[in-house]
């Protein structure tokens, strides 16, 4: 385990020296607010916990395309500069590298999610919202990106460069969000796998409401774990080639 902190500490630290970390938090900062100011805000007869409904499922979206972009780094870099050789060929688990990286991106994106809480505290000025309310939320903010997170170190772990991991990372993700509407077109009981598949569109809204659901939090959970065991078994994988 000690390993594992070791090798999430460099990465975060890697994170926050890199620009590409930076222009992220800030292209997630200004889009946020951007959103959140033309449409949670907008129209006067809102009501502020209708607000900040439309504030977190804003922020769900840009929470799953930063989680793509922090991701394809993780595994992708280090073949693409041909660093992974060393890291695989030292006493080091599979496992402890992969959630090692893993949480490094976790930790990097739980701050710029964090740093976001100024504007739904700009509602307190005019409105009224339950913390409990507003902790479910970021809740589920975290969540959908650890399990987003997780696809994307299994992505990276898959591709050979960081585009191409962006890219499987992508076509994972959208396949997950594109389960909602396929559910839509099908019936049972293959409209029941879609529904329970589905990435945002089933799971995600009793968050952004307010509600935590057991079976919603296991679904992230469930996601973020196989994720990384997919990409843990890949990693052995090219190890013994």
């Amino acid at each position: 385990m000690n390993a594992t902190l070791l090798i999430a500490r460099r990465e975060l630290g890697a994170y926050l020296r890199s620009m590409t970390g930076y222009v992220i938090a800030a292209a997630v900062l200004i889009i946020n607010g951007l959103l959140f100011n033309a449409f949670a805000l907008g129209g006067p007869d809102k009501l502020s916990a209708e607000v900040l409904s439309l504030f977190f499922y804003f922020s769900s979206g840009t929470t799953i395309i930063a989680s793509v972009f922090i991701s394809m780094r993780l595994l992708a870099e280090e073949r693409q500069t041909g660093t992974l050789v060393l890291l695989t060929s030292s006493p080091v688990h599979d496992w402890e590298i992969v959630l090692g990286k893993f949480l490094s991106a976790f930790a990097f994106l739980a701050l710029i999610t964090l740093a976001t809480v100024y504007m739904p505290a700009l509602i307190f000025v005019n409105g009224k919202i339950s913390f409990g309310h507003l902790v479910a939320g970021y809740l589920g903010l975290l969540l959908l990106g650890s399990a987003t997170l997780a696809i994307g170190t299994f992505g990276s772990a898959l591709a050979r460069t960081q585009v191409l991991a962006a890219i499987f990372s992508g076509c994972m993700v959208v396949a997950l969000i594109v389960c909602w509407l396929l559910a839509k077109v099908t019936e049972r009981p293959l409209q029941d796998v879609f529904v329970a598949m589905a990435l945002h569109g089933k799971h995600f809204p009793p968050f952004q409401s307010g509600t935590v659901h057991l079976r919603d939090v296991v679904y992230y959970l469930m996601v973020t774990y196989v994720a990384l065991f997919s990409a843990t078994r890949v990693m052995e994988a090219r190890r013994w080639r």
